[in-house]
């Protein structure tokens, strides 16, 4: 698609020079680049929160236990407690989310303005380290920095993740609690609390994976890939 022109004094359209043209894209991309450290460092808060949050709990918890010992103070304060834990990191867990489904648009935005470098210099293209292309391909290519890299490794480490473990630990844990406080044995208290975390769990991966199933925009510049013979391309030939 190319970029606007400039209008002449007789109304013609004329193209704009090519160092404006790059200002313009460099500004964008700028602005991307901002956006994407400030929701990045905002989660991280977010984050820290959390765990400063979980961690008085735990602390609160070991005080009441030395006190009043594994009694009715004991159960009903720990599972309010890891009620709350749980409702703070689900909601954190969210956020999360949708900034990785923000970060996933912000990098599909960088890599259009990549192929807009190119169509000004395609003798660029061996000094890209990330993708040009803004495809789910093209997209992971940029997260990877061209490494040979499994999808499945970038997802298992990804902080949406993170947040998921620990909620589901916190989620056990609850049923946990609430099973032992109605008085189930010991066998009873490890299946609830299994069941619960995993089934957290599912609901949260599934959650995560629909945004992601498939592309939220049609990608302009898709990633080049043979088809019967032929070449399938965005602006350019492969």
């Amino acid at each position: 698609m190319p970029l606007m022109d400039a209008v002449d004094a007789d109304g013609q359209r004329e193209p704009l020079p090519v160092a404006v043209r790059a200002q313009i894209l460099a500004t964008e991309h700028w602005s991307l680049l901002g956006t994407r450290g400030t929701t990045w460092a905002e989660v991280m808060s977010r984050i820290t929160i959390h765990l400063t949050v979980t961690s008085a709990g735990l602390v609160v918890l070991a005080l009441v236990v030395q006190v009043s010992g594994f009694g009715t103070t004991f159960h009903v304060l720990s599972i309010a407690l890891t009620s709350a834990v749980l409702v703070l990191g689900t909601l954190t867990g969210i956020r999360v989310h949708n900034a990785s489904v923000d970060d996933a648009l912000l990098i599909m935005g960088m890599n259009r303005i990549r192929a807009a470098y190119l169509d000004i210099d395609p003798e660029l293209a061996d000094y890209f380290v990330t993708s040009a292309h803004d495809d789910p391909a093209g997209v992971m290519g940029t997260y990877t920095m061209g490494a040979a890299r499994h999808p499945f490794s970038h997802v298992v480490g990804s902080t949406n993740m993170f947040m998921n473990a620990v909620n589901t630990i916190v989620a056990g844990a609850l049923g946990a609690l609430i099973a032992a406080a109605g008085g189930a044995g010991p066998a009873v208290i490890a299946i609830v609390g299994s069941l619960s975390g995993l089934s957290y769990l599912a609901v949260m991966l599934d959650m995560g994976r629909r945004p992601f199933a498939t592309p939220p925009t049609e990608p302009r510049f898709p990633t080049c890939r043979c088809e019967q013979g032929d070449r399938v391309t965005g602006s350019r030939a492969c």
